[in-house]
């Protein structure tokens, strides 16, 4: 059984909750998505499959919209607000992200459609309450107000600040919205009360900053953004390295345990170029201690040599190999490192592929299986999958429909 099988959620359709209502769907509920009769704006979202703009053929809306059944109310009529209410009705959550207001203006907000087992989460730029023009709120102004940004560039700070691609400043908020959803459902387990939750966007990119707002609040310290890895008050080594064919990896964190030395140094004998590697005394010396301490790091003459050696180790293997023989040799030695990636290479790494990444999903209409990105997790006791394809326009009316007649009996 599904991880929420038996669990209705009623979605309006939003570019900004739409992950949250993807997730909770793929984890089993079922998530009716209410689209106005033009159909949700993601479906006007490129890319479009054969590069043809079609609403029913967008890739944003068949990525966000996967396992969930779709249903048509126009919202601005009595006849589809009417149909609305009905449908929140037989919900065990609703999931929105409306402009504050606007549901109150039509007497289908929380308080309108409020009964006691009924949770409502509400995902807005600021929340409901805090002042700000959400119509003017945009996933790179959410990452660039809340925080991410600022961590995020490269070693030369006269390049400005970069946003990652994805979407992460409405997704990390739809994490944050699934985490309440999933918790306020136990919760009414216990109570048999459900509840309403706030999600502010803002206050989800501000807490998902690592250290960076954190140190400015504790101690008045801002972060710099680093190439490739954490940003912090100093500036650190590079991590990222040519290999031996032109591509780059980035090395990870570094040995730091005595099995992580001894990894390493098996890895280079492995290979046969352990005694072109004058420093691998000391990575023997590492591996035999019972603990390294960093912290003396620049203070014992020997715990920074064998820590330097670490690093080192791995640039010389990197320069001697392949970027995808490195990584696999990496991982062998239990040692953190990545191969960089294009997102379309990243995709077809064996190294995914085995993991389970690819996940092909039929689409009838088109005579075709595509094939989508899979679990975000993995759930011991309860599988996770793609139910369906996302809904055409209104596909399910008429089954959705019929349910409701059946339940008003």
């Amino acid at each position: 059984m599904s991880a929420l099988a038996g669990v209705r959620i009623v979605e309006l359709s939003h570019e900004r909750s739409a992950f949250a209502g993807k997730l909770l769907a793929d984890m089993g509920a079922d998530v009716v998505v209410v689209e106005p009769p033009e159909g949700s704006a993601l479906r006007r979202w490129g890319p479009f499959v054969d590069d043809v703009p079609d609403p029913e053929q967008s890739l944003a809306w068949w990525h966000y919209n996967t396992s969930k059944r779709g249903v048509v109310f126009d919202l601005d009529t009595e006849a589809g607000r009417a149909g609305f209410r009905r449908l929140v009705a037989s919900a065990d959550l609703v999931l929105e992200a409306e402009d504050p207001g606007r549901l109150a203006k039509l007497g289908l907000d929380y308080a309108d459609l409020a009964r006691r087992e009924l949770i409502w989460i509400s995902v807005t730029p600021f929340g409901r309450k805090l002042p700000g023009r959400a119509d003017l709120m945009t996933d790179l102004t959410l990452l660039a107000a809340g925080g991410p940004v600022w961590s995020c560039g490269y070693d030369d700070h006269s390049l400005p600040p970069v946003r990652g691609g994805g979407f992460q400043g409405y997704n990390t908020a739809c994490h944050y919205a699934v985490l309440s959803a999933l918790t306020a459902l136990l919760a009414r387990g216990v109570s048999g009360e459900g509840q309403f939750v706030d999600v502010s966007m803002h206050a989800a990119a501000n807490v998902t900053t690592e250290m960076s707002s954190y140190n400015y609040l504790v101690q008045g310290t801002t972060v710099q953004r680093q190439t490739g890895r954490h940003a912090m008050e100093a500036m650190t080594l590079p991590v990222q390295v040519r290999c031996a064919d032109g591509r780059h990896v980035n090395t990870g964190v570094p040995p730091r345990f005595p099995r992580e030395f001894a990894g390493l140094l098996g890895w280079l004998r492995q290979a046969g170029i352990a005694d072109e590697f004058p420093e691998a005394v000391f990575l023997e010396l590492g591996a035999k201690r019972d603990f390294v301490d960093l912290s003396k790091i620049g203070q014992d003459d020997e715990i920074t040599a064998i820590f330097t050696a670490g690093r080192e180790a791995l640039n010389f293997l990197a320069s001697r190999l392949s970027a995808y023989d490195f990584f696999v040799g990496a991982q062998l030695a239990g040692l953190p490192v990545g191969v960089i990636y294009a997102p379309e290479e990243a995709f077809e790494d064996a190294h995914f592929v085995a993991r389970g990444i690819q996940v092909p999903v039929e689409h009838p209409e088109l005579g075709r299986t595509i094939r989508y990105p899979g679990a975000p997790y993995r759930f011991e006791k309860t599988p996770w999958r793609i139910a369906r394809r996302a809904p055409r326009l209104g596909e399910h009316d008429e089954e959705v429909f019929r349910e409701l007649a059946a339940s008003d009996g």
